[in-house]
């Protein structure tokens, strides 16, 4: 039953997908959310008839169950869990991490995982925090690793195992565990240990330690990023090359009485109104939320919702070519956020060589928007323009006499000629009025045609608002009023 990952659309390094296990197939991004069969605030029958197709529940807390470890053994747990769907399970990582020792060994937690007839199987992998030092990351990482081919060669290749990729914060212990497991051709690719990180806002540690397995893995290897649960993070994920997120946070967020939106979360206590359109908040008030004695279960239905809703709003943006914008969007909601999405544009060249070349629009929010892949691209395009001997970039459009040839000016961009004026990104772009960072941006445009050129002698016309900026930007270069 081997896991098999395709690709139909993509925007940025995010894909819309499909990935199949064994005859079943979910669209991805997706959401599993977590099941813990003790306490099922909601069932994973309930979550199939709001379209969730796929789950993940912890195969340790089965294998320890005096309720359910024989019913599973003897009806599997789909069955047990009444769910049709994709149901992967965890193998004790999780308590790994919280208690520091679990009861079973790699192969008989794989083992316990086919017996139930889980779909997708986790080795026993050690979940390095981020606080450990490169010493002890590299010396679990190596564990890790060695249970992975453990369990690949007990196995065999078409067993669903998945691979999880750890090192801990140190990116190039990182990239090695990634590189193995490209070479071991492993297709399901969890990357861990990064819950800290998002508990703690470190969300620019998180987007290199994502980058660093990116840049490595396949392009072919389904991304999942354990225990990625707030919505507000999920376009910047997604935005990485992240393909699956499971979230407990649905439940844990209304167990403390949180209500959880796309940018963020609010105490229900709080609240005077409910700014959702899902079935709980449309048959509630705020106060009768507040009171009402299933509130924890009220909570966590509009949680999931607000979260599958967030999934369906990305996988619309990628199709669309608009996933920056939802990133932007996003991103403002938190100001650690706002660092992880800075961190995320210095690796523009990366994501570059993934993103589409046309899209529907090119939106400008601010000073990182001049930093996207689209105007990286079309400033990298520029070398391929023919020009003449004279050239006169002017940035108000007007032709002066003595030139072979005339570009016009779109910052962030920089120089086109009138023939691209209606192609993407310059007829798609909208930008306000224009403002000192995208004009130095667009002049590194000038900047990069102008070396790919050097036979070329280049005049820049601009008005006195934009004189010091191309001075400075364009030192040696001609400029003009």
């Amino acid at each position: 039953m081997a896991i098999q990952f395709e690709s139909l659309d993509y925007d940025i390094a995010g894909r819309c997908g499909k990935l199949a296990v064994g005859k079943k197939v979910i669209k991805t991004p997706a959401l599993l959310p977590v099941i813990n069969p003790h306490l099922p605030l909601i069932t994973p029958s309930e979550m199939q008839k709001m379209g969730v197709g796929a789950i993940i529940t912890n195969a340790y807390i089965f294998s320890q169950s005096m309720q359910f470890r024989e019913q599973a053994l003897a009806e599997g747990l789909h069955k047990v869990l009444d769910f049709d769907g994709v149901i992967m399970t965890d193998s004790g990582s999780f308590q790994l991490s919280v208690y520091g020792e679990v009861s079973v060994s790699n192969l008989e937690t794989l083992s316990f995982q086919r017996d139930i007839q889980s779909d997708i199987w986790v080795p026993l992998d050690i979940p390095t925090p981020p606080s450990a030092d490169h010493a002890t990351a590299e010396r679990e990482l190596a564990i890790t690793m060695e249970r992975l081919r453990e369990a690949k060669a007990t196995f065999g290749d078409d067993a669903p195992i998945a691979a999880p990729v750890q090192g801990g914060i140190h990116p190039d212990l990182r990239k090695r565990a990634a590189q193995e497991i490209g070479d071991m051709g492993c297709t399901f690719c969890p990357i861990g240990a990064v819950v800290p990180l998002m508990e703690g806002y470190r969300y620019r540690e998180l987007v290199e330690v994502v980058m660093a397995v990116k840049k490595t893995l396949p392009p072919s290897a389904c991304v999942h990023l354990f225990g990625a649960g707030h919505p507000a993070m999920f376009a910047l994920a997604t935005a990485m090359g992240c393909d699956l997120f499971d979230s407990a946070a649905y439940a844990l967020y209304a167990k403390e009485g949180r209500y959880l939106t796309s940018h963020g979360s609010y105490k229900v206590d709080e609240l005077v109104e409910l700014p959702c359109a899902c079935q709980v908040c449309r048959s509630h008030t705020a106060g009768e939320l507040r009171t009402s004695g299933e509130r924890e279960r009220l909570l966590a239905l509009h949680n999931l919702y607000v979260t599958l809703a967030e999934i369906a709003r990305i996988r619309q943006a990628i199709t669309d070519g608009t996933l920056w914008e939802l990133v932007d969007e996003r991103c403002r909601g938190h100001p650690q956020l706002l660092s992880g999405y800075r961190e995320l544009l210095a690796h523009t060249d990366t994501l570059e060589a993934s993103d589409r070349a046309t899209k529907r629009r090119f939106f400008y929010r601010g000073n990182e928007s001049c930093l996207r892949t689209e105007v990286v691209r079309y400033q990298k395009n520029l070398s391929r323009l023919r020009l003449g001997r004279d050239v006169l970039i002017a940035f108000d459009g007007n032709m002066q006499e003595g030139f072979s040839d005339l570009l016009l000016f779109k910052p962030p961009f920089g120089p086109y000629p009138k023939e691209l004026k209606e192609t993407f990104p310059i007829g798609q772009s909208e930008i306000p009025d224009w403002d000192e960072a995208m004009v130095r941006q667009g002049c590194k445009g000038i900047s990069s045609l102008i070396k790919s050129h050097p036979k070329s002698r280049f005049v820049v016309a601009c008005n006195a608002r934009w004189v010091k900026v191309a001075n400075e930007e364009l030192p040696g270069v001609e400029v003009v009023t």
